[in-house]
């Protein structure tokens, strides 16, 4: 059973559906298919904890793009979401940092090894509007990037974003083929806390 059936049964249309990104138009020029299909997909909630959207990463290296996101629609810019933001804000405040990861995966990780405090701006550039939802809840903002010259890009344009606040900014690039997932998995949260306390400012 499709999930275009599924939501016909409850009444949602294929234009509805197509609308708000969850199908798209065939390729054949009739009908619609399911966009996220055979793909791992990943809730993206409003800062109320309401899904508005969804990130989806496929299974198979022959399934491109690796990760397919929900379009932009009235309930939804991605450039104002940080992925994680609805549960880890208490965290962050509490204890007046924020870590930002680039995607899904390395929130799950973190959070799976008790890192609490942990949000993805979820494959695009830190935007302004990004750090002002951080400035609400951190003094300090620790950017911690992929070990690949895609990560390197990413941390310079967070950087310039976040210098504009008044925020405390920290930036840990990780060897050359990590990320944050690879490190807790084999190094433990334990080497994670020590490359965010040993931060250059």
């Amino acid at each position: 059973t499709s999930f275009l059936e599924v939501a016909g049964r409850r009444q949602f249309s294929p234009e509805i559906l197509s609308q708000s990104g969850l199908v798209s138009p065939s390729r054949r020029g009739q009908g619609h298919y399911d966009r996220f299909r055979q793909r791992i997909i990943f809730p993206i909630s409003n800062l109320s904890g309401r899904v508005i959207a969804f990130g989806a990463r496929s299974m198979s290296d022959e399934d491109q793009p690796k990760y397919l996101n929900s379009p932009e629609t009235p309930i939804y810019s991605k450039s104002r979401v940080l992925y994680g933001l609805s549960r880890s804000r208490e965290p962050i405040r509490r204890s007046k940092t924020a870590l930002v990861v680039e995607g899904y995966m390395d929130v799950l990780s973190l959070v799976q090894a008790s890192v609490d405090n942990v949000v993805a701006a979820s494959g695009t550039a830190l935007t302004a509007d990004q750090a002002q939802l951080l400035a609400r809840y951190a003094d300090r903002v620790v950017l911690i990037f992929d070990g690949d010259a895609a990560g390197s890009n990413a941390a310079v344009r967070g950087i310039d974003i976040l210098l504009k606040t008044d925020l405390d900014v920290r930036v840990i690039t990780l060897p050359d083929g990590q990320d944050p997932d690879s490190l807790v998995r084999e190094s433990g949260k334990e080497a994670l806390d020590q490359l965010v306390n040993a931060a250059p400012a």
